[in-house]
């Protein structure tokens, strides 16, 4: 291999390692002393629970490990903002698994923790997936209870959904391992079915010291809600168990039994690996936003065979359409193209462009039709960002940019099949919408190491940014030395690239993690069996579309 291939994936896996390294640390929770005295009382950690109900660690999909990194360091952190959510099996069946994780501050909901626990049951309703959770948690975080409770993204919608799930015939079951206190108590009980652990479950309105504070009751939280109230008295709970392993074996007996769901219908095959070496990734992808390389090279080492199918291979070279396979599920690719291409001129004569992932208005309108076909034909679509937006400029006004990206947009919001996104690369601006970022429901959408996502790149937006702050100063009369200007363009650069890292990304739940580039098809083939739990209801209907 040459010195280029060499330099990238020596980049790449170092960026790889620093994503285990990172990833052991959240997976660590409250730390190594918290874990000991959680494991002292008899109990399991929230990761620990996962791994004992899941049939296979190693198809475990995570989602939301890095939320809320780097926050609430004035309250020591809040690693995986207290929580644990995932895609695993159990007993054979795909479910949606949430985790209170109690060696985080007694498991306390943090604003994070709320839009996390939202997510997880976003990804169940959108699946028809059964949703388990292993409650163990303190309740609402106190000292930041006004970004928690009241709002429509809080944590009360939580319940709402409970109940929708319900109606929607989703099966909820919650095994109280732990703590469940106040509003809290309402997910177990909303849920079809509630389970308690002996000795350290419990659940009710108000623990002991409320009530005494509250109506003068001197009662202890066991008789208060404990696991023999609950099953012997009140009826609150279903059944009670004297262990965490006794109480998740139930879980498993439970879902042993469920019927067969209906299918959507997602086209699979036997899987093939691809045929080209994945881990030549590393040495492929560029981590200099800058350099130029192909894409087909990429997607030739994901799918199945490392067969790709291109749709208008001639029209609109910015942007990549084709049919895969991954894992053996049939799919559609959209993906931006970063190489140099020979580009005709007016007069026929060729000459060299870089693509440099700009959408272009042809590029854009192949992207469109190809979203539709897929549609058309119940084929899950899945997006490769590396994209600097649309093309600018008085040429790309006058041809109509803004009305060609407007289609694509529109075909991408309202496209009925699952959408999959991954960011490798950039994922800039108008680009990021258009390519199926956050706000346009993918079913999962998740970042490379490499990732970068913001309104603009940091350079572009750092000058930008420079020359307002110039302005401002100019305006209050005063004069700002070129060694002044480098220093502010210093500063606000590093506070952008900051936010520029995907661990930003991944700790807003921008996108649903970090991932290793290896296990791209892993979660391709996770979401799309997920998917097919959840017929389509209704055709595509684009609706009114400037032509």
């Amino acid at each position: 291999m040459d010195l280029k291939f060499n330099k990238n994936e020596d980049a790449n896996r170092l960026l790889v390692s620093e994503l285990k390294r990172k990833h052991q640390k959240v997976s660590l929770g409250g730390g190594v002393s918290k874990i000991a005295k959680h494991h002292e009382k008899g109990k399991l950690t929230a990761r620990e629970r996962i791994e004992y109900l899941i049939d296979d660690q190693e198809s475990f999909l995570e989602i939301g490990a890095f939320t809320a990194d780097g926050m609430y360091e004035e309250w020591g952190g809040c690693p995986s903002a207290g929580v644990v959510t995932g895609i695993g099996k159990i007993s054979g069946r795909q479910c949606v698994i949430v985790a209170n994780d109690a060696t985080v501050k007694a498991g306390a909901w943090f604003p994070m923790t709320a839009k996390k626990n939202l997510r997880a049951q976003e990804v169940a309703l959108e699946n028809k997936l059964p949703i388990i959770y292993l409650v163990d948690s303190a309740g609402v975080f106190l000292p930041m209870q006004d970004e928690i409770f009241p709002d429509k993204e809080h944590f009360g919608r939580q319940f709402r959904n409970n109940a929708r799930m319900t109606s929607e015939g989703i099966i909820q079951i919650a095994a109280i391992m732990g703590s469940c206190v106040a509003g809290g108590a309402y997910l177990p009980i909303m849920s079809d079915e509630a389970l308690i652990v002996e000795g350290t479950g419990s659940v009710f309105l108000a623990g002991s010291y409320l009530v005494k504070s509250a109506i003068g009751e001197d009662v202890d939280n066991e008789t208060l809600g404990g696991a023999s109230t609950h099953c012997e008295i009140s009826g609150v709970t279903d059944n009670k168990y004297p262990d965490d392993k006794s109480c998740l074996d139930a879980v498993k007996k439970l879902l042993d039994k469920v019927g067969d769901y209906d299918p959507a219908g997602f086209n699979r095959i036997k899987p093939k690996e691809p045929k080209k070496d994945p881990k030549e990734v590393y040495g492929l992808f560029p981590t200099d936003r800058n350099v130029p390389y192909d894409m087909v090279e990429i997607i030739e080492r994901i799918v199945d065979d490392s067969v790709f199918e291109q749709y208008k291979a001639d029209y609109g070279k910015s942007l990549l359409c084709g049919y895969a396979r991954i894992d053996g599920w049939s799919v559609g690719i959209v993906a931006n193209q970063r190489k140099i291409v020979k580009a005709k001129k007016g007069s026929g004569a060729a000459s060299e462009m870089q693509l440099g992932g700009v959408i272009y208005s042809d590029s854009a309108d192949k992207a469109a039709r190809f979203i539709m076909n897929c549609n058309q034909r119940k084929i899950p679509l899945v997006f490769l960002h590396d994209v600097n937006g649309f093309m600018v400029g008085s040429r790309s006004e006058h041809g109509g940019i803004i009305k060609d990206g407007a289609k694509m947009v529109n075909a991408v919001a309202n496209s009925v099949v699952p959408k999959f996104s991954f960011v490798l690369g950039a994922s800039y601006g108008a680009g990021n919408y258009a390519m199926c970022g956050k706000a346009y429901d993918p079913r999962l959408i998740y970042a490379w190491p490499t990732a970068q996502i913001a309104v603009m790149s940091g350079k572009s937006a750092a000058n930008t940014l420079l020359q307002i702050k110039v302005s401002a100063e100019k305006a209050k009369g005063k004069e700002v030395t070129e060694e002044a200007k480098q220093q502010m363009l210093d500063e606000i650069k590093a506070s952008y690239d900051a936010k520029l890292s995907p661990y930003y990304a991944a700790s807003q739940l921008w996108v649903d993690g970090v991932i290793d580039p290896l296990e791209t098809r892993k979660v391709i083939s996770t979401g799309i069996e997920a998917a097919n739990h959840a017929r389509i209801e209704r055709p595509m209907n684009v609706g009114v579309i400037q032509t």
